[in-house]
């Protein structure tokens, strides 16, 4: 019994030396979809303006106050909320919520549609960083963080590259409306990689706490 124990050992550890990478890998590609789906306005305003028939005031409010304004205000409490229940329940209802949304943008036919849509992706990705960035804190330690919490960061130029390729091709070749079909598709199906991580205990590097515990 023993031999086995010390077999398991390393392990052991190296699944704790790996986990945090694989955690802020997934973080990142979310992030990433995240920055993405709140320029795909921007990416795609010539085909929308042409289609729906919006000047360009109204593409202007679609693309600042009908997201910023409620992606600003809706933050505070979703993060006062991933400060109390699960980082990863919250982070992985945003997610879906904000790709569901951003799917629908799709099939809008008028300004107050799509406004309406807007201010729910904006919602939406308001529980995206704050629980990102708690979850970051408790998987490095101080001396590993920042480097941590700058590859994160990494995912909003991702985003705005996948964004004006990717989705870009794809509103050229097939319209704007697949365009967002598809981006929302992308947060749906990326959402389960969530279920790979486990949550590390809050404030686990803070002395006088168990760095091995995981919640």
């Amino acid at each position: 019994m023993l031999k086995k124990t010390e077999q398991m050992i390393p392990a052991i550890a190296a699944r704790r030396e790996t986990a945090p990478y694989l955690a802020l890998g997934i973080l990142v590609v979310i992030y990433m979809l995240s920055a993405m789906d709140r320029q795909l306005v921007a990416i795609l305003a010539e085909p929308i303006k042409a289609d729906l028939q919006f000047n360009d005031t109204q593409l202007a409010l679609l693309q600042g106050p009908t997201f910023a304004l409620f992606y600003a205000v809706a933050g505070v409490p979703i993060a006062w909320l991933a400060d109390r229940v699960s980082r990863l329940g919250v982070l992985g209802v945003s997610c879906l919520a904000w790709s569901a949304v951003t799917a629908m943008c799709g099939g809008a036919t008028s300004f107050i549609q799509l406004a309406i849509l807007r201010m729910g992706v904006g919602i939406g990705e308001a529980g995206g960083t704050a629980p990102s960035l708690s979850l970051i804190s408790d998987f490095f330690p101080p001396s590993k963080r920042g480097t941590a919490s700058a590859i994160f960061t990494f995912g909003t130029p991702l985003g705005v590259i996948m964004g004006t390729s990717v989705i870009g091709l794809i509103g050229s070749e097939y319209g704007w409306r697949m365009a967002f079909f598809a981006a929302g598709a992308m947060g749906v199906v990326l959402v389960p990689l969530l279920l790979l991580i486990r949550e590390p205990m809050r404030g686990r590097f803070v002395p006088g706490q168990s760095v091995d515990h995981v919640e």
